[in-house]
């Protein structure tokens, strides 16, 4: 199936990663990953906050079973939230996912469950799900492409009050070297225009101009990425706003990967409203 479109949360998905992904910053924060032999995964996450000092952790394991399309998480964080995803892929018809999601609460009774399915071929890719104890609420998106131009929908329903309570749309068009994406989002309430260039195997460029109608005002940023080495990249990025984001990865040695990031307010230089941050990742 190589001319699936991307779900509709991933229409643009290269230049949000350009401009989100890889600048820790306000926190420091450290993850580990091991997986055994019968291909169960544990990864262990903690953040500490710099401001407040608060310390917020996760603990997660994955088992996959391939042969059958089969994948098992369960995760439990500091805020004693319990939750347990199950997904079945190809396993019922090619194309095909089945997923059901839901958490816990205790110390609160607050429950969540969500049951999914995905299918996917040539040329379309849609996704339909409902949340059991929130409405319950229906959601569908879709998205048709083909010789590289993009369309798709997004819509929420609650069969209790029996209102549709989100719609969205996407345009774009997807070449090998770069990506254009149109959204309208929020009810058609704001809009916002991407865009990503892969320059060449070294350089990444991207920008992402945003417009709300509740503000009037219009939100735009650029990034880039240079590759210094196999081991080593260099992200920057700056907004009409004045805030400047630098960030720099390294993989120290196979398995353990350094990342500094900083967010600095241009427009108040010589005042203390600066971030910055740190992220480990040990994986094994």
């Amino acid at each position: 199936m190589a001319n699936v479109p991307p779900a509709f949360s991933d229409l643009g998905k290269q230049t949000n990663d350009l401009l989100g992904k890889d600048f820790p910053v306000g926190h420091a924060k450290l993850e580990i990953n091991t997986t055994t032999p019968n291909g169960i995964k544990f990864t262990v996450i903690g953040a500490k906050d710099n401001k407040t000092g608060a310390i917020a952790s996760e603990l997660k394991t994955k088992y996959t079973d391939k042969l059958r399309g089969v994948t098992f998480t369960e995760s439990w964080t500091t805020s004693n939230i319990l939750s347990a995803q199950l997904e079945l892929a190809d396993s019922i018809a090619k194309g095909l996912k089945v997923d059901l999601n839901a958490s816990l609460l205790p110390a609160k009774g607050t429950k969540n469950a969500r049951a999914g399915v995905e299918y996917k071929q040539d040329y379309i890719f849609t996704r339909t799900a409902v949340d059991l104890f929130r409405g319950p609420t229906l959601h569908g998106d879709a998205v048709v492409g083909n010789e590289g131009f993009l369309a798709g929908g997004e819509v929420a329903y609650d069969v209790a009050d029996a209102r549709v309570t989100k719609y969205n749309a996407a345009f774009g068009y997807v070449a090998p070297e770069y990506n254009v994406t149109l959204n309208a989002l929020n009810a058609f309430s704001t809009f916002s225009a991407s865009y990503f260039h892969r320059v060449n195997r070294d350089v990444e460029a991207g920008a992402k101009a945003t417009w709300a109608k509740a503000s009037d005002t219009v939100h735009v940023e650029v990034g880039t990425k240079y590759v210094l080495d196999r081991d080593a990249f260099l992200k920057a990025k700056i907004d009409n706003r004045g805030q400047l984001g630098l960030g720099y990865t390294q993989v120290l040695r196979q398995g353990i990967k350094l990342s500094l990031g900083g967010l600095f307010d241009t427009t108040r230089l010589h005042e203390n409203v600066h971030k910055v941050g740190l992220a480990l990742t040990l994986e094994s």
